[in-house]
């Protein structure tokens, strides 16, 4: 599900002394030497997932610098991240962008000077490959599709996926994820047609999920819960 593995990001400035870390990872003692090479002032979380945080506390201790998320859980000598607000820091501006739907805690860290059109850290909201699951209930496809419209009013932004490759204009790979989840949302609900009201999750995932990997099964049914519930909004 993490594709090859956690992508942790050192944010500065040319000729800047320290960076920040966005998402240190698991708990890889030689992976967070790494980042703990140079000066770190600051340590990000763009979402609660273990692969993201787990190495958190312990880049901390190697670093002193203060943890940050959108989760007071996951916050260390530092106040929760909030929406819109501006983080000035090595030598550069990132702005907090709020994107539920993931998790409800997902956020995004939008650089708007860096390049012609910017780079957006997307977390796991966009993925380098694939498209992401909805960790229902925690996740919500209301709350994700309104994500999606947000980062779309970015515009042709880099995306810097937390797994997979780097994508070009997120303008352009919002518009494809959003076709994605109408076009499962169709799926599911023709499913649900077909099998009756009274039709389970795993049944569901079954028929729209058929040739889905094993190994990303438990992801395929939080995602059919979660449409099934944005499904019984409409109603």
């Amino acid at each position: 599900m993490s594709l090859e593995g956690t992508n942790s990001y050192l944010i500065g400035a040319d000729g800047s002394a320290g960076a920040a870390v966005v998402d240190p990872g698991p708990l890889d003692e030689q992976h967070l030497e790494v980042l703990a090479a140079g000066p770190v002032e600051l340590i990000l979380i763009t979402h609660r997932h273990a692969d993201h945080t787990a190495g958190a506390a312990r880049l901390h201790e190697l670093t002193g610098a203060p943890v940050r998320a959108a989760d007071p859980k996951h916050c260390i000598e530092a106040q929760p991240l909030g929406d819109g607000e501006v983080l000035l820091v090595a030598g550069t501006e990132m702005r907090v962008v709020a994107t539920p739907g993931h998790t409800s805690d997902s956020v995004c860290f939008h650089l708007p000077f860096d390049g012609p059109a910017g780079s957006v850290l997307t977390g796991d909201t966009i993925l380098g490959r694939g498209t992401t699951m909805l960790d229902h209930p925690d996740g919500r496809l209301g709350d994700y599709l309104s994500s999606l419209n947000r980062l779309g009013l970015l515009g042709p932004a880099t995306v810097l996926p937390a797994h997979g490759p780097v994508l070009p204009a997120l303008d352009s790979v919002v518009r494809a994820y959003r076709a994605h989840r109408l076009d499962r949302l169709a799926q599911i609900r023709s499913a649900v047609t077909r099998l009756g009201p009274e039709a389970g999750v795993g049944q569901i995932a079954d028929a729209v999920y058929a040739d889905a990997d094993p190994s990303v099964r438990r992801a395929a049914e939080s995602s059919v819960a979660a449409q099934l519930e944005y499904l019984r909004t409409l109603l």
